[in-house]
């Protein structure tokens, strides 16, 4: 049975790679670079960070040991094995069992559905700040926000369409801004203590963080809030050029400067904003703000800052969106979902149905969490629904190393497994903590109880679906029988 079983997977995934062979590979190394550069820098978790005061260096150290580098050796080992289209699905279809794999799909679809749902609340409030106070309006206004989030839709619903021909340039130049961006919030307080303007900066200070709830929860939400994300790209891994070597090669690039821009970024944050003053939507802009103002010039800075931070946003909602059209396309090869997900473009090769639906879906979510608009408390509640669902794919990610089949021959050496081991420790605890705030909220037992429905009814319905389906067994083995 096992070997039968076996074989099955193995039809399969070959199935992968034939379907595969039919997309355009618009995605070289140089791409891939800067995607990975832009989806991992994630603005507002400089503000997480933030909140832990001077003890920040020991936990983004801790973080970095106990889930980055354990996250980029997993992520690297199983793309070389399995450079699939559909990324992490793939690989947890092909180490466990097809049922895993859908769940591993389905929360990974959420955390998309959770974070697109802020594509006009995040854009709003940055063109409002940089506008000034005369523009709050903005985020005030229900219809210009709903009217914001159909406009980008739209647009990336073209851009999807078109393919990464087209919308890796949307990429690139978000990932460049943000390189200019943190580079600037690096240096800026260099150059204001060589000047006078800020005297006893020590952005390398070792402080021992309390041992507490909320020193936990922050530490978790750094971890994989902010280090999370170098498997998200391997979901285009058939669009890729040489994927089961160019994306190791990302990870290899990108890994260290993203460390050490995440340590001095929140460095140079603190140097002018106080743990307790930091806004945790948008803690550069907020510093730069500070530390630009005795120059005269923080006028233009800020604004164009802004601007240059939502064009991250902007690439990253546009990575996000192309990931939630190619996972049901994927799984409709895989006859999880019907046929009509999988059809392709006749000249871009894109899943043009899957697109549509996931820009349906992306406006509905957009429109839902309209009530609360500019409100840290609502932005930090969709921000954690959406990560929890990430980090509960990711716990079956860092269970391939470890429980994986011994005859799918993707399970590593025992260095590698213990190092998973320790990646899935932290994602568990970031799952866990998720209903603690780091934020001030009404309720602390409301903040709660909102988080558990959201992520268990969210799972909830997934399984309700499962159920309501055929077979999923059935399915692929008619499927290998009919090919």
């Amino acid at each position: 049975m096992e070997t039968e079983r076996n074989i099955q997977l193995a039809a399969v995934e070959e199935r992968v790679l034939e379907r595969s062979r039919v997309l355009r590979r618009e995605l070289g190394l140089a791409d891939l670079v800067l995607a990975q550069f832009m989806y991992m820098m994630i603005p507002e978790y400089f503000g997480t960070a933030a909140k832990a005061g001077p003890s920040h260096v020991v936990l983004w150290l801790l973080a970095i040991a106990a889930f980055f580098v354990p996250l980029a050796l997993v992520v690297s080992h199983l793309n070389r094995l399995v450079p699939l289209e559909g990324g992490l699905y793939e690989w947890a279809r092909v180490a466990f069992n097809v049922r895993v794999g859908f769940f591993v799909a389905w929360n990974l679809w959420l955390y998309v559905v959770m974070y697109m749902a802020l594509v006009g609340l995040v854009t709003t409030n940055f063109v409002a700040y940089s506008l000034g106070p005369k523009a709050v309006w903005m985020t005030e206004n229900k219809w210009f926000v709903l009217a914001t989030s159909v406009g980008l839709t739209v647009a990336m619903i073209f851009l999807a369409r078109y393919g990464f021909g087209v919308g890796k340039w949307v990429t690139n130049v978000g990932s460049v801004f943000t390189v200019i961006v943190l580079g600037a919030l690096v240096v800026m307080p260099l150059v204001n203590t060589r000047h006078g303007t800020l005297a006893g900066y020590y952005p390398l200070k070792l402080v021992v963080p309390p041992l507490t709830l909320f020193s936990l929860s922050v530490f978790s939400k750094m971890a994989f809030g902010a280090l999370c994300g170098f498997e998200y790209v391997a979901i285009f891994a058939g669009e890729c050029r040489r994927p089961e070597k160019n994306l190791a090669r990302s990870i290899l690039l990108t890994a260290p400067i993203i460390a050490l821009l995440y340590i001095f970024g929140t460095s140079a944050i603190l140097a002018f904003v106080p743990p307790d003053s930091v806004n945790v939507i948008a803690p550069i802009p907020q510093a730069l703000g500070r530390g630009f103002h005795s120059w005269g010039f923080s006028g233009v800075i800020i604004p164009l800052a802004i601007l240059m931070l939502l064009c991250n946003y902007l690439g990253t909602f546009n990575v996000n969106f192309n990931g939630s059209a190619r996972l049901p396309m994927v799984a409709g090869w895989d006859r999880l979902l019907p046929e009509w997900f999988t059809r392709l473009h006749p000249k871009y090769k894109t899943p043009t149905n899957s697109i549509y639906f996931a820009g349906g879906v992306a406006l509905a979510a957009s429109i839902a969490v309209l009530i609360g608009v500019g409100e840290q408390e609502a932005f930090e509640l969709l921000l954690v629904w959406a990560f929890t669902f990430y980090a509960t794919a990711y716990l079956a990610l860092f269970a391939i190393p470890v429980l994986a089949q011994k005859e799918m021959r993707i399970r590593p050496a025992l260095w590698l497994r213990i190092a998973a081991g320790s990646g899935f420790l932290v994602t568990l605890l970031a799952v866990v903590l998720s209903v603690f705030p780091i934020v001030d909220v009404r309720g602390r037992w409301e903040y709660f109880a909102k988080t558990v429905a959201v992520i268990a009814g969210g799972n909830a319905l997934g399984a309700l679906l499962w159920r309501l389906g055929p077979r999923t067994q059935e399915r692929v083995a008619n499927h290998i029988a009919a090919d």
